[in-house]
């Protein structure tokens, strides 16, 4: 906050992963206290599958003898998954898919049956879990409804610049957990979810927290958005220009970018120009790229206009301010890689 009220133009952004995790974490690990009574009542049995998992993994890891039982009938390892790794619960679930039909004919073998340890109880309680089809189906729910927020996680989590993409794989991620919520339940659109209400409040709350006026002008500076072919994806889509919420962070934005009032009103002149296909955009290639080519090879084309600008020279292309954005994101990628090395 300290770099942002001397430098306006640098904008404190939240990293997208974190952010994702900790929505993970709030949902599959929520916690029981009166101001979250009611999201512990929804994911409380979230919980408990993960606390079996990892009950499930510690007995088979923690002896030597029932590890060597395990490796003769599963190919995979058993990941060993830290609490720090991002989206540990879900890796954790995911790989026990993976090795389902080993860990059942595990449990069922003589060997397993024969080996004598001091905890019979907690041998049970393996056994009994893994052949549980209701408890197995849990978990396949599970990471039905957290897929997209998985999927999101691993987008975030690279090396590319993806600041331009945030504000949309957010929005569908949502609508995703929602489609694989009500199939489950099997509620029609229009029906109310109790759970889902907990964890579109979660992702809401998230999102709320770590959006900013930078992530909402790279999405208004994606040409992919104001294309046919992806307007027509989905009814209930509008180009950036036309969203609200939107275009109050991007003036936000442009305002901290050009406080002079004269250069503004060009940046947004030749905004204007890039949104309604007007001067300079109004080529037959660039209208039908806009939904083909990747953004910062259809910002590099000749078709894109300028804007003046002479706090940064004579001509600024729309394509530069662009690049000042994923700029920053890379220097920012770079300090933390750095950082992980240390």
């Amino acid at each position: 906050m300290l770099i942002e009220a001397q430098f306006p133009s640098i904008f404190w952004t939240p990293c997208v992963v974190h952010t994702l995790n900790l929505t993970l974490k709030n949902i599959c690990a929520a916690k029981n206290t009166d101001a979250n009574e009611i999201t512990f009542d929804e994911c409380s049995w979230i919980t408990i599958i993960a606390e079996d998992v990892a009950c499930i993994k510690n007995f088979i890891l923690n002896h030597s003898m029932r590890l060597a039982i395990f490796n003769e009938f599963v190919n995979l390892k058993m990941l060993a998954v830290a609490e720090t790794r991002f989206a540990s619960v879900i890796v954790m679930l995911r790989r026990f898919k993976q090795i389902k039909r080993g860990l059942q004919n595990m449990v069922v073998s003589d060997k397993w049956a024969s080996y004598k340890e001091d905890d019979v109880g907690k041998a049970q309680f393996v056994k009994d879990r893994i052949l549980n089809d209701l408890w197995w189906d849990q978990i396949n729910y599970i990471l039905s409804f957290t897929e997209p927020i998985y999927e999101m996680l691993r987008i975030a989590d690279t090396d590319k610049p993806c600041l331009h993409l945030m504000y949309e794989t957010w929005d569908s991620m949502i609508e995703k957990v929602k489609v694989a919520i009500y199939r489950r339940e099997g509620k029609k659109e229009d029906e109310e979810s109790s759970f889902y209400s907990v964890v579109h409040k979660i992702l809401i709350d998230r999102w709320a927290k770590s959006n900013t006026p930078l992530h909402c002008l790279a999405h208004s500076l994606n040409p992919r958005y104001y294309s046919s072919s992806w307007l027509n994806e989905d009814p209930n889509r509008v180009p950036p220009h036309r969203d609200l919420e939107i275009s109050k962070m991007r003036n936000k934005c442009l305002k901290r970018f050009f406080p002079n009032n004269e250069e503004r009103r060009v940046v947004n002149e030749e905004f204007a120009n890039f949104f309604t296909v007007g001067e300079g955009f109004d080529e037959h290639d660039s209208i039908g790229d806009r939904g083909v080519l990747d953004p910062k090879k259809w910002w590099g084309h000749p078709w894109c206009g300028s804007i003046y600008a002479p706090k940064f020279g004579p001509k600024v292309t729309w394509p530069i301010l662009l690049l000042f954005m994923l700029r920053a994101e890379l220097e920012y990628l770079l300090i933390h890689s750095l950082h992980e090395e240390e």
